[in-house]
């Protein structure tokens, strides 16, 4: 998870995601990096626009996190509360799938 959040803070600050860069950062942060785990993770980025993934994952997150804190607050009955849960996995899922997309 490192690696990827790496490539975030790259991107975000306007620096090119490269295996060597990628490297650095984690090196900086006291992380033994990999170089092939790094190559492996530039190479999954490839034509992947990560602007619009975290943009996406950041959107679904708190949707997701919502979810819970209301069903457990609420005096529902417990079917109208599975429900509700059913439509929390949904939700969570596409918070996934959004950071998915960063993986190719």
């Amino acid at each position: 998870m490192e690696y990827v959040y790496t490539a975030m803070l790259l991107h975000s600050a306007g620096t090119k995601v490269d295996a060597k860069s990628v490297e650095k950062v984690l090196k900086a942060a006291g992380i033994k990096a990999e170089k092939s785990r790094a190559e492996a993770l530039v190479a999954s980025l490839e034509g992947v626009d990560i602007e619009e993934a975290m943009a996406t994952a950041a959107v679904a997150a708190p949707a997701a996190g919502a979810a819970p804190a209301a069903v457990a607050s609420s005096e529902e009955a417990p079917a109208e509360a599975e429900a509700e849960e059913e439509e929390e996995e949904v939700s969570e899922e596409d918070a996934v799938s959004g950071l998915g997309a960063l993986f190719g």
